[in-house]
C-alpha cells in the first residue's frame, strides 16, 4: 500500500500539471474547438491519448511511466513537506500564474546539482522557442495574414490537421510532464496502482474540460488568432518538435512551461512587427513582460519553498552531491 503523504502528494501534483500545464498543449486546441464541440467530445479524445501514452510509457519503462525523467532522481518516500510545494502549485495555478511544475515539485526531491541542469535546460528552452518562434512567424506573415480566419472550405482540413498535431504534441508533453507527478510514486508501480493513475487522469481531465479551461487558459486567449484553427494548429505542431528535440538531448527533466510562454512571446512579437510597416512593440510590450512576469513570480515561489525543504528538514543530505550515473540520451 502506498504511504499517506505519496497519496497526498501525488494528488496534488497530479491536480496542479493537469491545471496548470496541460492549458500548454492543449489551450489553443480548446480556444480554437470549444464553440464547435461538447466538452465531453474533446475530453474523450484528449483521455484517449493521455491513456495510450502512460500505458506505452509504463509498457516499455519497466513499470516506469516518467519516461525515464527521473533516471537522476532517485525514489525519495515522500513526507509532509514534499506535499507541500504541489499545495503551492494549486494555490498559484488558481490565480492563473503560470508556474513551472517541474521547478515547484521536482525540485524538492532533486539534487541542487540536477536543480541547476534543470534551469540552464529550461532557460534555453524559453529563449530557443522564442527564437525560433518569432523567425518562423516573421515568414509566416509574409504569406498568411493570421488576424483572419481560414475559409470554411478549408477549416475541414485544418480541423482534421489541427487534431492530429495537438495528438502528437499531447503524446510528446505527457512524456516530459508525467515526471513531475511520478516523481511521488516508486519508479515501479504494479498494474492496479497503473488503472488508478489513469482513472485520476481521466477525472481531472473532465475537470479541465468542463472548465474550458480554467483561469491559466488566458494566456492563450490574450494572444492573437489563438481561437482560430490554423492558427492554433501551426502553435502546435511548432512547440511539438521543441519538446521533441529537448526530449532527445538529454534526460535531465525541463521546465516545458517556459518553452511554451517562450513560443507564445516570440509568435506575438513577430506578427506585430511582420504584420505592419510600423510595428506595434507599445501594445504588444505589455502582454509578453506580464508572462515573463508571471514565471519569473513562479520561479521565485518555486526557489523559495524548495529552499525551506532543503535546509529546514533533513532534506538537505547529499544536495550538492552530482548524480553517480552519467547523463544519457533518452
Amino acid at each position: 500500500m502506498l504511504e499517506l503523504f505519496t497519496v497526498i502528494g501525488f494528488a496534488l501534483a497530479g491536480y496542479s500539471v493537469i491545471a496548470n500545464d496541460s492549458v500548454q498543449t492543449l489551450g489553443t486546441w480548446i480556444a480554437s474547438n470549444r464553440d464547435k464541440f461538447k466538452w465531453t467530445t474533446l475530453w474523450a479524445a484528449a483521455s484517449s491519448v493521455l491513456v495510450v501514452t502512460i500505458v506505452y510509457g509504463w509498457y516499455t519503462n519497466d513499470h516506469d511511466i516518467s519516461f525515464g525523467r527521473l533516471a537522476k532522481i532517485p525514489y525519495i518516500e515522500p513526507q509532509w513537506y514534499h506535499a507541500m510545494a504541489p499545495l503551492a502549485l494549486v494555490l498559484l495555478t488558481r490565480r492563473g500564474i503560470p508556474v513551472s511544475t517541474s521547478f515547484l515539485v521536482l525540485s524538492a526531491f532533486a539534487s541542487t546539482f540536477v536543480l541547476e541542469k534543470m534551469l540552464l535546460k529550461s532557460i534555453l528552452g524559453y529563449g530557443l522557442a522564442a527564437i525560433v518562434a518569432y523567425v518562423l512567424w516573421l515568414l509566416i506573415a509574409r504569406v498568411i495574414d493570421e488576424k483572419d480566419d481560414v475559409s470554411d472550405g478549408a477549416k475541414k482540413f485544418w480541423r482534421v490537421f489541427q487534431w492530429c498535431s495537438t495528438g502528437f504534441l499531447w503524446f510528446t508533453w505527457l512524456s516530459h510532464d508525467v515526471a513531475n507527478i511520478a516523481v511521488f510514486l516508486p519508479r515501479d508501480i504494479e498494474p492496479w496502482q497503473l488503472i488508478l493513475v489513469l482513472v485520476f487522469f481521466v477525472v481531472g481531465l473532465a475537470h479541465i474540460f468542463y472548465n474550458r479551461g480554467g483561469a491559466i487558459q488566458q494566456i492563450v486567449m490574450d494572444k492573437q488568432s489563438t481561437k482560430y484553427v490554423r492558427s492554433a494548429t501551426m502553435i502546435d505542431l511548432v512547440y511539438a518538435f521543441l519538446l521533441l528535440y529537448f526530449k532527445q538531448m538529454n534526460n535531465i527533466p525541463m521546465s516545458t512551461t517556459w518553452v511554451f510562454v517562450g513560443l507564445l512571446c516570440g509568435r506575438e512579437l513577430a506578427l506585430n512587427t511582420g504584420l505592419t510597416k510600423k510595428g506595434n512593440l507599445k501594445s504588444i510590450f505589455p502582454i509578453v513582460a506580464k508572462d515573463f512576469l508571471k514565471l519569473i513570480v513562479g520561479l521565485s515561489v518555486s526557489v523559495a519553498i524548495v529552499l525551506a525543504i532543503h535546509y529546514g528538514t533533513d532534506g538537505s543530505q547529499n544536495l550538492e552531491q552530482e548524480p553517480a550515473q552519467t547523463e544519457t540520451a533518452n
